[in-house]
C-alpha cells in the first residue's frame, strides 16, 4: 500500500496538478489538505473515473481536507468522532481504508504564541488525541497524515534561532505532538530519514524553496502494527517545483 499526504493549497487551482502527480505516482491512498472547496464543489467525480473513492469535508474558501482511496472507503467520520467537541472548522476526516483507519488532518496554525488561535491550536491538537482514542485503538493500523503546522524538533527547521519563540516549534506544541506518540503513534519519516533540514513547506516569499529555507511540518504518523511495515518513505520536492505550486510538498510512504 502506497499512501500519501499533500496540502494542495486550493484544488480549485491546482486540480490539473494533483491529478497530473496521481497518474504518476499512483498512491493507494491520499489525503488532502486546505482543498479550500465547499463540499457540493469537490470534484468526487473527477477522482472517480480515476478509480479513487473520495471522502470530503470542506466549508468553501477556508480549510477543508480529503481522502482519496482505491483499496475502499467506509466507516467515514466528518469532524472528531463522536463525544468529543466538534470543530467549527472542517479540519479533519477519518475513515477505513484497505483496513487501515486513516485520518487527513489540517492543524490549526496557531499564528502567534499570544493569538487566542494559539490557544485553539492546542485544544484542537488535545481533542486529535481524544479522536483517536474514541475511534480507534494503538493494536490496529492506523494513520493520521496531513498538515500539522508542528516541526516536531529544531532540525525540522531551517535556522532554530530565528524561530525561536514562534509557532510551530514551541514546547506545548510539541508536547501535544509527544502525546500522540505516547498513544501508540510514530513519525515514519524519521524511521528512514535522520537527516537534517529536509523539509515539506517553503514560504512562497524570498526565494525560500531555492534556498533552502522550509519547514517539515507535513507528517504521517504510524501505529506500531504500520511503522513496522512501512518500508520507504520520502517527500517529494519535484512537486513543489514548477508553475504554481503548493507551498507544500507531498510526503509519501510504502507499506509492505
Amino acid at each position: 500500500m502506497r499512501v500519501a499526504t499533500w496540502n494542495i493549497n486550493s484544488l480549485r487551482a491546482r486540480q490539473e496538478r494533483v491529478e497530473a502527480w496521481i497518474d504518476e505516482v499512483q498512491p493507494d491512498v491520499l489525503l488532502l489538505q486546505e482543498t479550500k472547496l465547499a463540499d457540493d464543489a469537490f470534484p468526487a467525480l473527477t477522482f472517480e473515473a480515476l478509480g479513487y473513492a473520495s471522502a470530503h469535508h470542506g466549508q468553501g474558501q477556508w480549510n477543508g481536507v480529503a481522502i482519496l482511496s482505491r483499496v475502499g472507503l467506509d466507516d467515514v467520520v466528518h469532524n472528531f468522532a463522536p463525544g468529543i467537541e466538534p470543530d467549527p472548522d472542517a479540519r479533519i476526516v477519518t475513515a477505513t481504508c484497505g483496513g487501515v483507519r486513516v485520518s487527513s488532518v489540517y492543524v490549526p496554525n496557531g499564528r502567534a504564541l499570544d493569538d487566542d488561535h494559539y490557544v485553539y491550536k492546542l485544544d484542537w491538537l488535545g481533542r486529535l488525541v481524544q479522536h483517536v482514542e474514541a475511534d480507534t485503538s494503538p493494536d490496529r493500523d492506523v494513520l493520521i497524515g496531513g498538515d500539522f503546522n508542528v516541526a516536531p524538533e529544531d532540525r525540522d527547521v531551517h535556522d532554530p534561532t530565528k524561530t525561536a519563540g514562534m509557532t510551530h516549534v514551541s514546547e506545548p506544541e510539541r508536547t501535544r505532538l509527544a502525546e500522540l506518540e505516547a498513544w501508540g503513534f510514530a513519525d515514519v519519516f524519521r524511521q528512514h530519514h535522520d537527516a537534517d533540514r529536509v523539509f515539506s513547506w517553503w514560504d512562497y516569499r524570498a526565494g525560500d524553496f531555492h534556498q533552502g529555507r522550509g519547514m517539515r511540518i507535513d507528517l504521517v504518523m504510524c501505529s506500531a502494527s504500520m511503522a513496522a511495515r512501512s518500508n520507504w518513505c520520502i517527500i517529494d520536492r519535484n512537486a513543489r517545483k514548477g508553475k504554481s505550486p503548493s507551498d507544500h510538498a507531498p510526503v509519501i510512504v510504502d507499506f509492505d
